[in-house]
This record gives C-alpha cells, structure tokens and sequence, in this order.
C-alpha cells in the first residue's frame, strides 16, 4: 500500500473527527452492553474498530448525497448526523428508533438523512446504491451515492453487475469496500483469488486505489479524490479501506478464526481514535483534559441514549401491518 496522503485539514476538523469516532465507539460499546442483557434482540454486528472510515468519507458529502451499507450500519447512521436516541430506540425494537421499532439494527434508514439502511443480505446494498446514483444521474443533481460493502460482500454476483452498469452509464456512485480481513469468519486469502480488492473494477474501467481505513485524514483525503471523480460526471471509483474490527462478526460470534494476540497487536499499534488522539497532544491542538471532557460528554449522550430505548414503549400490536400492505 503506498504511503497515505493526507488531507488538508485544521485543528477544529481533527477534534470533530475525534468527536464523532469517539461518539460511535462508546456508542457500540453500549449497545454490546444492552444486547448482553437481552435489551437488544436478533442480529447485532458492532463498527468498533472501524470509525475513521465512515467519518472521514461523511467529512467529504454535501447536502443530498445518499449513502447505503450493510448490517454493520450503526457508525454509518451516527456518523451522518441520526440521533443516538433515536438509533439505540431502534436497537432496541422501541416505537422511539427510527423504523419504530420495527427495523431492527439492520434494517432502519432515514430519508431526512438520506440514509437507505441497514440492508441483511448480503452484497445487496450494492445494486441499491447503483440505483440510487441512477437516480442522481437521471435528475443531473450532482449528488453522490456512496455505497458501503464489505469484503465477503466482494465475491458476490450481483456486486459485478452492478460495477458494469455504472461505468456503462458513468453513474456517479463511490463504493466504499470495507475490508476488515474476515467477512463473516473466514479471511480474506482463504476467500479472494486476488489480494487487493479495489482492482475488482479493472474489468469494467472503474478506477480505485487502496486506503489506510485506520487513519480518518488518508480516508477525507481519497474520499476528496473519488466524490470529485464522480461530480466531474467521470463514472464511479472504488476505495478498499484496510480496516479491522475488534469484536466478532456479530454479537454471537466467539471469533475463534483468530487469536487475541492478532487483535490486541492492531489495538496497539492502529487503533484509529488512539492515532488521532496523539495527533491531537503532539500537535497541540488538544490536551489531554480536553479530550478527557470529550468523552465525558460523549458518555453522557450514550448513556442518555440507552435511557430513551429503554424507557421508549415497545410498538403496539395493532402497528404489525402498517408499512407493509398496502391497499390499491
């Protein structure tokens, strides 16, 4: 991986970042804590480990641009600006969260937001991001689609035809492969025949580059050189970001496909917070009683979060099929 560039950014920017990833850290440590008892039921696949990617990317959108992902979703949904109360309610399965209860952690979205989920299977965000920057396209709004996948999500079907259709049409969509070693608990050499998955698009024109996903400048800084790719009506890009996370697949996952060793070494030595949180201090731009402050209000709003989902009411019986059928 060639050496990362950085993007331009001042010190009030660098304590944003640091804001929003800490937000999404303590955040899913919160909801591990819920769903350990029993407050949050079904699937629940935490983001820690991998917040510089999602907020690095949101530092480069405008106004209307779209963004879709997987499962793996609630950094996405914090990280463009949905209220924690109303994400952690949703967690839950509270008529306070976003789909009133009724979507769950990977199937809420938000229109105001412009975020289309939270999608459960797999690879089929992909065609759904196409199509939202289709639309973008069609309506000549200059809007970007960014697309989120993982790295299991790469050898799907679906994810091929999608790259085709985009550069045919030269659709303005940024997909974002979020390469975390081990799709659901088989790493990425066991699974790809090719180590280096952004030059997946080679086949179909669409140029990509691979990005250190731990550091939240490298991601704003390729995430510049993508969105104006696809503003100047070029087609789409594609970023793998190197990431990792740090717990299982998803909450039932005892990760035993690796060793606590090899999780505890990228805690050390790439944890995303701990590498901005020493930019911060060595540069001045922070002390360590400021950041300390951050996190406690950081803590304060998690915790204000879990009060609202749990005090929020469970949706009534009588809302089953609201949503669903539709009278013509």
């Amino acid at each position: 991986m060639a050496k990362a560039k950085k993007a331009n950014v001042n010190a009030e920017e660098l304590l944003e970042f640091y804001r929003k990833m800490l937000l999404i850290r303590r955040f899913e440590e919160k909801a591990g804590q819920l769903y350990g008892m029993g407050l949050i039921g079904g699937f629940c696949h935490l983001y820690i480990g991998q917040e510089a990617i999602v907020v690095g990317l949101e530092a480069t959108a405008k106004e209307g641009d779209e963004r879709i992902t997987s499962y793996r979703d609630h950094g996405h949904m914090l990280a463009c600006g949905m209220d924690p109360n109303g994400v952690m309610a949703e967690l839950a399965g509270r008529e306070g969260g976003y789909s009133r209860g009724k979507g769950g952690s990977m199937h809420m979205f938000s229109k105001e937001k412009n975020f289309y989920g939270g999608n459960g299977i797999v690879g089929a965000q992909v065609p759904l991001g196409t199509g939202l920057a289709f639309a973008n396209w069609y309506r000549e709004n200059d809007n970007v689609s960014f697309t989120y996948f993982g790295d299991g999500a790469a050898n799907q079907g679906q994810v091929y035809e999608a790259f085709n259709m985009a550069s045919l049409w030269q659709l303005p969509v940024v997909y974002v492969i979020e390469n975390n070693k081990y799709a659901m608990g088989t790493s990425l050499q066991r699974a790809s025949s090719t180590p280096d998955l952004y030059t997946r698009g080679e086949a179909f024109g669409i140029p990509g580059e691979k990005v250190d996903g731990m550091d939240v400048q490298a991601v704003k800084a390729a995430g510049e050189k993508a969105v104006a790719h696809c503003r100047a009506g070029k087609g789409p890009y594609i970023l793998e970001m190197n990431t990792y996370r740090y717990r299982g697949h998803s909450m039932s996952d005892p990760a035993k496909y690796r060793t606590r060793e090899e999780v505890q070494k990228v805690k050390e030595e790439r944890d995303p917070i701990d590498h901005l949180r020493e930019i911060l201090i060595t540069g001045e731009h922070a002390t360590e009683a400021d950041l300390k402050g951050i996190d406690k209000e950081i803590k304060k709003v998690v915790i204000a979060a879990a009060d609202f989902a749990t005090a929020s009411p469970e949706p009534d019986v009588s809302a089953l099929y609201t949503d669903i059928l539709a009278e013509v």
